[in-house]
């Protein structure tokens, strides 16, 4: 409030003028006019008076101050009717409120209101603190920014500073480039100035020896170069100094009719002084300067020699001082490479591409901090051959596999999750035979647990052990199905004896394997085997992120004529979703599509999930790592990286190759080579027949896989066997119409094959036809000489008694002296008394005369021999 004037408050209360001034005369308060001002005491005074008046005490007014009663009445109308507008009944509702609000600081007590002053008192002072805070922050932001623009200051004129200390030096450098340009241009204007001089100078001389010698005049004049004042010829980056010859007092010469001075020199004619002690400023340099040179695994001599700053001419000059010829083209390793690099004085830095595919790798994939799951247990099947791994799994499966497959054999990794009442358990089905070793291997570095099959009525064989050396080789756990069990002649306790000879112990003997009696026929002990796997599980505690981006391995790959390339792969950690981009290998692709084991069709695939995977830009090698990455470009990058490094790995690789073929060559002569191109169905079988085609190769005969793929054989394929004279071979694929034609007019070699087998059979014979047959030798007779005779027309002729075989007519012999081979001929002739004899048996006395040697002696044997030929196989 505020003083106001009697008037002003007449206004306000909203009474007439001398009403109030008789009420304040009544207060006892003094007013007299309108203008007067009253302050707010005189105005609780009067009001005071005025509830007094109308008989209001302070205490009743005071109760009343305290507490205030609002009533509220609300009335809305009901509206009742089945039809609207017709027999409706309006029903009025009032509803009547009351609300009495009581003041709060009168009904507080004494320790309420103590409470209340102290939580009042701590807000202003939090307040007052949060003000002086925010105070020292808004200063402490200016100090910064004050700071940040000082140094924002600071460093611009840093940059102006060496902008223009940069404008100033390439403003020097300029000039000076202007100065040395004008020197030069001068000193080629003084050079050619000087040659004219000397040329008139030895004109001169000529006239003078013509007027000299009655005009006799020599044809040539010999150039001289310029002398110093020493005598000495000028040195080539000597300094020419011009002298003009200006008459005394500075007048200007005055020149005859003929243009020459009058009392001097001719008009063109100047004074040079050279001086013989300059020299000119370029210094070459004295010592090379050291570069930090980064080498990879393998490295082009042409790149290395670039790094260095030098010629290659000069790398390949050091290379053959270290005993290495090499092109400029040459891939060098990398130990040859830190050697090279040390001897031309540069330090040489060794890098591995895995450590940069790695970073590369690491900027598009995710770190590996996900939760774990349980999963469910990877499983593989391994054993002989037709000791029942498929048929087995077939049973558990209730499908039948091994029907479809050529010969009744398993040629392909077949992955397969079935499920349980105990869970999902993924199946990996390897094939028996010797070829597929790396299969197998392969097999077992995926899985989990490993199931060894081994037929009861035959035993243990050569690929059941090395399954077993497989599964200790991956560190996993190992069961014995001993299978066939339902045949008679079926011998388990055989089984575990063999298999305890080679470190497997049964859990009966004492050890940690187990061995269950099964039989793929009846299906007996299956169900013991499927729980003895989730119990094996349950204890080795499998687990694997499922969420984020997936990682796993490629169990196959082949290329389908209407889908294109198809990789099996084998979900390790995260899910495989559609549409995202694979890396596998050197081949990367979006996923178009994924197929389980039945061929429907799927979205995501979890861990220790199989999938068929469409969509790759060709078929990954099997055993290749697989991983998500987080666009098309980095995965194109990575794997144009890793196919670089793999053609340089075989590049290296076929040098190496080539060397050793020329020194083999040297030292044992040629050998002949079956060249071979081989297409197959899927990555797995190409790598199973190419390894086992390899292992065919001797010193004499060696076999080339010149190229080897995935898919049908079309025309590129018969074209590259016409150019290197190899043999077609196809496993489990056809040529197309193109191929075939082209097959058919050139006459190719093709062969086609389903079983691997008869692949490498054939090939093993077509290599033993190419082995030089060997020569044997057969003794067929053996003859004593009891004594010597003498003929002018043959020699010395050996009376001989043949004591053992029979001596045939141009059969090599050898004389045996003692025992001691002293002689190695021919028959010359062969008699019975004086007839010519064809053939003399044992117990026949006959003449032999012995081509080109005549010191037989009477008590030596001569020994009759054949020799042929036998053609040697692998």
């Amino acid at each position: 409030m505020s003083d106001k004037t009697v008037q002003e408050l007449a206004g306000i209360v909203g009474i007439p003028l001398e009403r109030l001034l008789e009420q304040m005369k009544e207060a006892g308060i003094v007013a007299h006019s309108a203008e007067d001002t009253i302050n707010d005491d005189e105005k609780m005074a009067l009001l005071g008076h005025l509830r007094k008046r109308h008989g209001k005490d302070e205490e009743t007014e005071a109760s009343t101050a305290k507490k205030v009663t609002l009533k509220r009445r609300t009335v809305t109308s009901l509206k009742q009717g089945t039809v609207p507008g017709k027999n409706t009944k309006t029903i009025n509702i009032q509803v009547n409120k009351q609300k009495t609000y009581i003041k709060r600081e009168d009904a507080m007590s004494d320790a309420e209101r103590e409470e209340l002053e102290r939580v009042k008192k701590d807000l202003e002072e939090r307040a007052q603190k949060q003000e002086v805070e925010e105070q020292l922050h808004r200063d402490k932001a200016a100090r910064e920014k004050a700071e940040l623009e000082a140094k924002q200051a600071a460093v611009r004129k840093q940059e102006e500073d060496a902008r223009a200390e940069r404008a100033k030096k390439e403003k020097e450098t300029e000039a000076e480039r202007h100065k040395a340009e004008k020197a030069q241009r001068l000193e080629a204007s003084v050079e050619r100035n000087a040659e004219k001089v000397r040329r008139q100078a030895a004109a001169k001389k000529v006239a003078a020896e013509r007027k000299a010698g009655g005009g006799a005049a020599k044809k040539t004049v010999a150039r001289k170069p310029a002398v110093a004042a020493t005598g000495k010829p000028a040195d080539k980056a000597a300094t020419v100094h011009r002298r003009a010859d200006k008459p005394a007092g500075g007048a200007k010469p005055s020149y005859g009719k003929k243009g020459r001075k009058k009392g001097g020199k001719g008009r063109n004619e100047q004074q040079f002084i050279v001086d013989p002690n300059a020299k000119h400023t370029f210094a070459m340099p004295t010592e090379i300067a050291a570069k930090d040179i980064s080498i990879p695994e393998n490295i082009i001599v042409s790149e290395l020699a670039q790094k260095m700053s030098v010629k290659a001419a000069e790398v390949i000059k050091h290379l053959m001082k270290l005993g290495i010829m090499s092109t400029i083209n040459q891939s060098i390793d990398q130990e040859t490479a830190v050697i090279l690099v040390e001897e031309m004085g540069h330090n040489p830095i060794m890098t591995s591409e895995e450590d940069h595919e790695t970073d590369m790798l690491a900027e598009h994939t995710e770190a590996d901090e996900r939760k774990e799951f349980p999963r469910a247990p990877i499983v593989t099947i391994m054993g002989h051959v037709d000791h029942g791994k498929t048929s087995l799994l077939d049973y558990i499966r209730e499908t039948r596999v091994a029907s479809g497959e050529a010969g009744g054999i398993t040629q392909h990794i077949g992955a397969y999750q079935v499920k349980t009442d105990h869970g999902a358990v993924t199946f990996l089905d390897t094939p028996g035979h010797a070829a597929f070793t790396a299969m197998r291997a392969r097999g077992a570095d995926v899985t989990d647990v490993v199931i060894v099959v081994v037929a009861a009525d035959d035993g243990v064989m050569p690929q059941t052990k090395e399954a077993v050396e497989h599964a200790r080789a991956a560190s996993v756990p190992m069961i014995v199905a001993m299978n066939k069990m339902d045949k008679p002649e079926a011998n388990p306790d055989k089984v575990m004896q063999e298999l305890s000879a080679i470190g497997v112990m049964p859990e009966e003997w004492g050890g940690d394997v187990q061995f269950i009696k099964v039989s793929a026929k009846t299906g007996e002990g299956v169900n013991d085997l499927i729980e003895s796997l989730i119990l094996q599980s349950e204890i080795l505690e499998l687990k694997a992120p499922n969420e984020g981006k997936a990682s796993g391995l490629v169990i196959e790959s082949r290329l389908d004529k209407g889908r294109g390339a198809v990789a099996t792969v084998m979900v390790q950690k995260g899910t495989l979703e559609q549409g995202q981009i694979v890396l596998c290998g050197h081949e990367y692709g979006r996923v178009r599509a994924m197929f389980d084991e039945n061929g429907a069709n799927v979205k995501v695939a979890g861990p220790s999930t199989p999938v068929e995977i469409l969509g790759l830009s060709g078929t990954p090698n099997a055993g290749d790592d697989f991983v998500v990455v987080t666009s098309e470009r980095a995965a194109r990058d990575l794997a144009e990286h890793r196919e670089d490094r793999s053609k340089l790995s075989r590049n290296a690789a076929q040098q190496a190759s080539k060397l050793e073929e020329v020194f083999s060559k040297m030292a044992a002569g040629e050998t002949s080579n079956l060249n071979i191109i081989i297409k197959t169905d899927v990555q797995g079988s190409l790598e199973a027949l190419r390894e086992s085609l390899n292992k065919l190769s001797t010193d004499e005969v060696s076999v080339k896989v010149v190229y080897g793929g995935v898919g049908g054989i079309n025309e590129g394929d018969a074209n590259l066997a016409l150019a290197s004279g190899a043999i077609l071979m196809g496993f489990n694929v056809r040529a197309d119409a193109t191929a075939r034609k082209l097959i058919i007019e050139k006459d190719i070699d093709l062969h086609y094959y389903s079983v691997i087998y008869d692949a490498i059979d054939e090939v093993k014979k077509s290599l033993s036809g190419m082995l030089s047959p060997e020569i044997k030798e057969k003794i067929v007779g053996l003859a004593e000489v009891r004594d010597v005779f003498r003929s002018p027309k043959f020699g010395s002729i050996a009376g001989c008694m043949v004591i053992d075989g029979f001596v045939k007519r141009n059969l090599p012999i050898r004389v045996l002296r003692e025992n001691v081979v002293i002689y190695e001929g021919q028959l010359e002739s062969l008699r019975r008394f004086k007839d010519d004899a064809t053939e003399v048996k044992m117990g026949m006395e006959c003449g032999i005369g012995v081509k080109n040697y005549n010191d037989v002696k009477i008590g030596d044997q001569i020994e009759v021999f054949e020799r042929f030929e036998v053609q040697r196989e692998l």
